[in-house]
């Protein structure tokens, strides 16, 4: 079982599906929201259970974003046309026996920072 919570505790979330597609998102949206890059997996929709307020986001077309309305963590990530929701890997309680597997959008990258540490790069 996989728990998390935002940084008030307001939001809870748990899971007890096998987290999969640990990644770095780099693309403008995640730096943006974020401040810098968010880490994430995901699981099927009806495998995770949220217990408290979340504001969802339509940032784009395709997708929509999760916080909480109190202290603005960052939660999830959902696209409109897929099984699956994303949450965030720094909410989760450790130990969380998860690696990351890849970096993605690493074409939006932002020019501060360079990514080294030989996971490959999308």
């Amino acid at each position: 079982m996989k728990q998390g919570r935002c940084l008030c505790g307001d939001v809870r979330f748990s899971t007890d599906a096998r987290p999969e597609g640990m990644s770095a998102c780099h693309c403008g949206q995640c730096r943006k929201q974020s401040g810098h890059v968010w880490a994430s997996a995901h699981v099927p929709k009806d495998r995770l259970a949220i217990d408290g307020p979340v504001a969802w986001y339509e940032a784009s077309p395709a997708a929509k974003r999760g916080f909480c309305p109190r202290c603005g963590s960052f939660l999830f990530w959902a696209a409109h046309d897929e099984g699956t929701i994303s949450f965030a890997l720094g909410a989760l309680d450790e130990p969380t026996g998860l690696r990351l597997e890849r970096h993605i959008f690493t074409a939006d990258k932002g020019d501060y920072y360079d990514i080294r540490d030989g996971l490959p790069q999308e």
